[in-house]
């Protein structure tokens, strides 16, 4: 059988390209090896039944906010697509047993920074009216090809609107390390603090080059725009997607793993899959994989791509992650006040000295003595995902190291995940018992999954990076995932790359899905 494009993997970003392409003509089918769609993005009763719990991504605003939203969203939200808005986004507790949020409300985020200092809150006024100037330009350069005439348009009208000096300045944020770009705007530790948590959701410690950016997005953009998690779950993407596609008459094939990537005369053609069928793709055949795997299992070694597959190789992978799931009596009594338990997020990283140790840890290949968690408390927001009265806690713990050479702690023995998971995610309840005692108390199933879990559950995920590729400014805009190849070609013709390894990066935006399949449907 013969289509114009094969998707292989069925992540949002591949789900993307296929609706777009589907929806202007080709014949597109999307293969996945696992039984279900959603890479990182997946909803599952993990602990007990009736508590749907979001494996990986919860966050979903990068995808409301998106330009494939925006095209699409009629249809999606006709195939049930559903959001929830959190009015108070997110949230750090600090060792003072203090906390401080950004709620949806500007009086009230204002109102708290005012108490710990008049300055900050006028100064967080201010930077949120200049994001309100500024966002067009930056959300449109990181919504183009890179590098692209739409990309150099972007630039082009930031420069007439905003002068050169604009220019050089969002130049130097998009190279400042998050604890220079916050001293130079902001005088609170604890305001501080509470932006700077953002970077370690990429791989972004204080003082490493280039991580100002998301601190600086996420505090705005949930300023301005406020945070949404999925209803029922995050799933509720995929599932739209997923009917979208079909309706446009794509094909979905799960449980389905592609085991080769066919080429002749230097183009790719089609694929093999591990039951030996094969299907021929005339047009395209896109890789929303991670790129090791594409060059590394999928295809056949080429003298002519040696030093290309050689980059590939080199590709670093950002840090471990950790996944704890817990379904709950009650939601955590925090220390800090009682309106914690209405935010979306709350970051449990209390000073920049614990963010630059945890990392320092981590990279060294130490299992961290304090890492940093996000603990989402998705039923404060949607009870539909649990029984009445009763909630989920999702708790991703970062940063983590893929393999660990020991404890920098000193207390946990062991030579692998398998074997000493379960006592880290006892360190990780210890943690958030002290600025929630009681929690244990409240669980009533838990499940967790260490970093090797998380990459045998999707094999993108190398040693549990839910970033497929740190995003140091090595490995970004221009460079991701490899110099001259950033606009999702590869050197095979016809085979093209999307997914969290291509710029944009790391998300749930559908962004190099869409571009991509935008580029190739003209």
């Amino acid at each position: 059988m013969s289509y114009d494009a094969i998707i292989v993997g069925a992540g949002h970003n591949g789900l993307a390209a296929a609706v777009h392409l589907a929806a202007k003509g080709w014949k597109v089918a999307v293969i996945e090896g696992n039984a279900e769609p959603g890479g990182a993005v997946k909803t599952r009763e993990v602990t007990l039944p009736g508590f749907r719990h979001d494996l990986c991504a919860m966050n979903l605003s990068m995808f409301a906010g998106s330009a494939f939203f925006a095209q699409y969203k009629n249809e999606l939200l006709a195939e049930g697509l559903g959001f929830v808005p959190a009015a108070d986004c997110f949230a750090s507790v600090f060792r003072d047993n203090s906390y401080l949020g950004v709620s949806t409300d500007l009086e009230k985020t204002a109102g708290a920074i005012a108490d710990i200092s008049p300055q900050d809150a006028a100064a967080w006024r201010n930077m949120l009216s200049q994001f309100g100037a500024d966002a067009p330009h930056i959300f449109g350069l990181l919504g183009s090809p890179m590098p692209s005439m739409a990309a150099a348009k972007v630039v082009w009208k930031a420069w007439r609107e905003k002068g050169t000096g604009w220019v050089y300045d969002t130049a130097r944020t998009l190279f400042a390390s998050p604890r220079d770009f916050l001293d130079a705007r902001f005088r609170n530790t604890k305001l501080k603090t509470m932006m700077a948590a953002w970077g370690l959701h990429l791989d972004f410690a204080p003082d490493v080059a280039g991580g100002a950016l998301f601190p600086y997005l996420e505090s705005m953009a949930n300023q301005a725009f406020g945070m949404v998690i999925g209803k029922g779950g995050a799933d509720t993407i995929i599932k739209a997607m997923a009917a979208v596609l079909k309706s446009k008459g794509g094909e979905l094939m799960l449980g389905t793993r592609v085991d080769k990537i066919v080429t002749a005369g230097g183009k790719a053609t089609g694929v093999v899959l591990a039951d030996g069928r094969r299907y021929e793709a005339k047009r395209a055949v896109i890789a929303n994989i991670h790129p090791q795997i594409l060059f590394g299992k999928l295809l056949d070694q080429d003298p002519s791509r040696q030093e290309f597959d050689g980059k590939v190789s080199r590709f670093r992978a950002g840090p471990g992650t950790m996944m704890i799931h817990l379904a709950l009596s009650g939601l955590p009594d925090w220390t800090a006040g009682k309106a914690l338990q209405n935010f979306a997020y709350v970051h449990i990283a209390p000073d920049l000295e614990m963010m630059s140790r945890v990392y320092a840890e981590a990279m060294g290949g130490l299992l961290p003595v304090e890492p940093a968690l996000v603990v989402g408390q998705p039923t404060a927001i949607d009870p539909s995902r649990a029984p009445p009265g009763q909630h989920v806690l999702w708790i991703q713990v970062r940063v983590l190291p893929a393999q660990f050479r020991g404890d920098a702690a000193g207390e946990i023995t062991g030579a692998n995940w398998d074997a000493i998971k379960d006592a880290y995610a006892e360190r990780v309840l210890d943690i958030i018992e002290r600025y929630a005692p009681g929690l244990r108390g409240k669980i009533l199933g838990r499940s967790v999954f260490s970093p090797v879990d998380l990459e045998r559950e999707n094999p993108n995920l190398v040693g549990g990076d839910n970033l497929s590729g740190s995003h140091h400014l090595d490995q970004n805009f221009l460079f991701r995932p490899v110099a001259g190849y950033s606009r999702y070609k590869t050197p095979v013709a016809s085979l093209f790359m999307c997914g969290a390894s291509t710029w944009p990066g790391a998300g749930t935006g559908a962004g190099s899905g869409f571009m991509l399949g935008k580029m190739l449907a003209k």
